[in-house]
């Protein structure tokens, strides 16, 4: 049984920053993609960075790119999402997924087949 665990969330000045960490157990992590996406209320969950099984390759939603880091330890099976220069509108639950093929990551959630609980962030103005 494959588990995903987020911790990191919380309340934050806008520019202020956040890691995020995720936390996989069950199955090996360093050969599948992982992702972020996060939800807003009202709103759909949107896809915020994915990293293939290496941490060689990564990519961003143009609304975080320059201020987001997806990264990845595969000896500790964690994830993380380093947020920087944090705004209003980043204020959403994050969800880590994993996919479920290995190899690469991708940016659309069915292409996931695991998903953490979430953590809550939420940026003040």
């Amino acid at each position: 049984q494959v588990q995903l665990v987020e911790s990191g969330g919380g309340l934050v000045q806008a520019g202020g920053s956040l890691r995020l960490s995720c936390a996989v157990s069950g199955q090996y992590l360093s050969s599948f993609g992982m992702g972020w996406f996060r939800q807003a209320p009202g709103k759909e969950r949107e896809f915020v960075a994915t990293i293939n099984w290496s941490g060689g390759s990564t990519d961003y939603t143009d609304s975080v790119k320059g201020r987001f880091t997806i990264s990845r330890d595969n000896v500790k099976n964690t994830v993380y999402l380093q947020m920087n220069s944090l705004k209003p509108e980043d204020t959403a639950v994050y969800y880590c997924a994993r996919t479920k093929s290995p190899g690469s990551g991708s940016r659309w959630y069915y292409e996931y087949a695991y998903w953490g609980q979430g953590t809550q962030v939420t940026v003040s103005s």
